[in-house]
């Protein structure tokens, strides 16, 4: 199970575009991510508070995790 605390410490900071979504990476490394449907008028940063994507961060957590549960063959 990926460690959520360490992924909200620092910052995150803007990767690429690509499919509809913006990707970020955390300081820990971390890549995840934002729908631009949830954007709304929002602006995004190229860098910024990773605890403000919190939201983000724990819903692709879940993914990854999900994914490394299943059995591979």
């Amino acid at each position: 199970m990926t460690d959520l605390k360490k992924h909200l410490e620092g910052q995150v900071h803007f990767q690429f575009y690509r499919d509809g979504q913006l990707w970020y990476e955390t300081d820990s490394g971390f890549k995840f991510p934002v729908p631009i449907e949830d954007c709304g008028t929002a602006a995004f940063n190229r860098d910024d508070k990773a605890m403000m994507f919190m939201r983000y961060i724990r819903k692709f957590i879940a993914v990854v995790d999900a994914e490394t549960q299943k059995p591979r063959g």
